[in-house]
């Protein structure tokens, strides 16, 4: 009961129009209401301030003459310098863009000074009326009667405020009137009550009025502000935050930060799940996401895997830090989805305003540059934005447009490193490699532009071009020489790939028993859902598959299981290890040995000396590939290493 009882008064002094028994809401449409409701009265708060002053003034001219001008004077020179500051305060609040959410703390305050207000004017028939002449009185019952009327309306959406404003003044007529034996001022004190309930009745029937109609408002703005899945608010809700903060940034100074997220596992959860997991997966995250936040604040889904908050009124950068971290917390737990335990993880990139930027555009690209470099770190990395980030950004736009007419300006070319045979002692392929020479910045190496080739989509032009090449420039080969091409997630996901690399055969007039397929275990675990049907088709089209840096993934026994590989490539990193370290031999001669009994092939990669290839043959490695045998050489010069004895000789048993 006690518990009610408080739980109660809080609504009622919050001014919740529920403890009146109004509309019942939530926490968040209370607060939506109370924003409402408190624009409404900064909009009428500067001329009731200014009519104050005015009522103030004229008390103490009309008590000039009386014994109690003094106390007059001085009770009107508080009275009006206390509504000039407010009305002030008032009017540069007006000016800053209205709030979306108002605690119900603000609200005390509103209804504390409401209270101060009406006890200031409450004073004035109690203190002056019995000894001010017939005509002080008169001005003290206009007056009173004029701040009843002025107080219901500057308080119509408020009743609590409305009367803590009132009561004093009807407290102090009543004490006045009581004073006082003649008939008359009975039939006031009667038309005052009177009076008094019409305002108060008038101003409960519009604050429930006003109420249901900022709920029709807002429940019909969630259409357009709202994400439907996550049910948060969406882009568009986003960037209205963010050009108030702006706003408010401007007119008062206010700081602000943005804080950009990205998850860095959905796109595994929706393509190895399904998109009813994926979906799930974006509703809890949503959930634990807004409960790391402020009261006032909403985390807004403004993409497919991006979130992105903004903090009004930032005391200390240390504050948006620790809302980031918390951010990164909230991925501790596995995500329960369809009975599976799903392990999340984020990445944030905070900015600062204004010392990062002052324009949304400026923002919203910091923010991006600083989720870039913490994605970069690795999941679950935290990190501001720095001006390197911007030289980083602008040199990637710049690399991506000049990447986008790189075909055209053929600056694209395949260099090719050889597969050598330890059985038969011959060269039996080569694996294509793609290189950029830049008319500016000489040769990009691939780790920096394949990503933004598959960030952008240009990588499925540039993979259909690849294979293009690959092809013609094999139909100039003997037949029984094969190419590896590597191939990408992001180009499994195109559907039209397969008729690519039919295409691209049939024009090369070769057999696509020659053309191999390159995929990495880590393309896999992204794309596994896609992964399976393609794979199969390319096999029954005649084409191999190989398993590339084998042992850097994740389970990759259930991928050898399931799909149709003809070749695994062992990792670099195992082959520089295998004579240091025992461990890295087990591996390599565990794996040959796996692969034997599952009639698989194996490449070595990165054999670089002597007692590498010799340790690799006396294991039974059947092909090794690395700077030992040939660096990658360009297409006019794979027939000449072809037909090079001393390369024969040089690796012969």
């Amino acid at each position: 009961m006690r518990t009610q009882l408080t739980s109660y008064f809080a609504r009622l002094l919050a001014g919740d129009l529920s403890a009146f028994g109004g509309p019942a809401t939530d926490d968040a449409m209370a607060g939506h209401i109370r924003a409402e409701q408190m624009s409404m009265v900064l909009g009428y708060s500067v001329g009731i301030m200014l009519a104050n002053a005015c009522n103030a003034i004229v008390l103490a001219i009309a008590l000039w003459h009386s014994a109690d001008w003094k106390l007059a004077l001085i009770w009107a020179v508080v009275v009006a310098a206390a509504a000039i500051a407010f009305g002030l305060q008032s009017h540069a609040a007006r000016r800053i863009t209205k709030p979306q959410f108002v605690s119900r703390r603000a609200m005390h305050r509103l209804v504390r000074n409401a209270f101060v207000l009406g006890a200031a004017w409450g004073i004035v028939p109690v203190a002056f009326f019995a000894d001010a002449s017939s005509g002080g009185q008169l001005v003290i019952t206009c007056l009173c009667s004029g701040m009843l009327a002025g107080g219901a309306l500057a308080f119509a959406t408020i009743p609590v405020a409305a009367i803590a404003f009132t009561a004093p003044i009807f407290v102090g007529i009543a004490i006045c009137l009581s004073r006082n034996g003649d008939p008359a001022f009975v039939l006031v004190a009667i038309l005052v009550v009177v009076y008094g309930t019409v305002l108060l009745r008038a101003v409960f029937v519009n604050s429930f009025s006003f109420a249901r109609r900022v709920i029709r408002q807002v429940e019909a703005e969630r259409t357009v502000r709202q994400d439907p899945l996550t049910l948060l608010p969406n882009r568009f809700a986003f960037n209205e935050t963010l050009d108030a903060a702006l706003k408010r940034l401007a007119l008062s100074g206010e700081e602000f930060a943005v804080l950009l997220l990205d998850l860095d596992r959905f796109k595994e959860v929706n393509d190895k799940f399904g998109h009813p997991a994926g979906d799930e997966f974006l509703v809890q995250v949503a959930s634990r996401l807004q409960r790391c936040t402020r009261a006032a604040e909403h985390v807004s889904r403004i993409g497919g895997d991006e979130f992105a908050l903004v903090m009004a009124n930032l005391a200390r950068p240390e504050d948006a830090l620790e809302i980031a971290e918390r951010f990164v917390s909230a991925f501790t737990e596995p995500f329960p989805i369809e009975g599976r335990q799903i392990v999340g993880a984020t990445s944030v990139g905070i900015v600062l305003a204004p010392r990062d930027g002052s324009t949304q555009l400026d923002i919203m690209k910091n923010a991006d540059a600083a989720l870039y470099r913490a994605k970069k770190a690795g999941p679950g990395t935290v990190c501001f934005f720095e001006v390197s980030d911007d030289r980083v950004s602008r040199d990637r736009k710049a690399l991506q447009a000049d990447l986008e007419g790189a075909i055209a300006r053929e600056e694209l070319f395949l260099v090719f490193q050889p597969f050598l045979d330890l059985g038969a002692n011959r060269i039996t392929g080569f694996e294509a490699l793609l290189r950029w020479q830049h008319p500016q910045r000489g040769l990009v190496p691939p780790s920096e532009f394949i990503g933004i080739a598959e960030e952008t989509g240009l990588i499925h032009e540039i993979g259909e071009w690849v294979v293009r090449r690959a092809c013609a420039t094999l139909s100039d080969w003997p037949d029984d020489i094969r190419v590896a091409v590597n191939f990408s997630a992001a180009q499994f996901h195109n559907t039209g790939i397969l008729q690519t690399i039919v295409q691209a055969l049939a024009d090369a007039k070769v057999s696509p028993s020659r053309l191999e397929i390159e995929i990495t275990e880590s393309m896999l675990l992204s794309k596994y859902g896609s992964a399976g049907p393609i794979l199969n088709a390319l096999l029954e089209l005649g084409v191999t598959v190989a398993l590339d840096d084998f042992g850097t993934g994740f389970s990759s026994l259930t991928y050898l299981r399931k799909l149709p590989f003809s070749r695994i490539k062992i990792d670099q990193s195992f082959i520089r290890d295998m004579l240091v370290q025992p461990d890295c031999a087990a591996i390599v001669k565990s794996v040959i040995s796996l692969a034997r009994d599952l009639n698989i092939d194996v490449v070595a990669e990165g054999v670089e000396t002597a007692d590498q290839l010799e340790y690799l043959r006396q294991i039974s490695c059947d092909e090794v590939q690395g700077y030992l045998i040939s660096r990658p050489v360009a297409a006019d010069a794979v027939l000449k290493l072809l037909d090079t004895k001393k390369l024969r000789a040089t690796f012969a048993a």
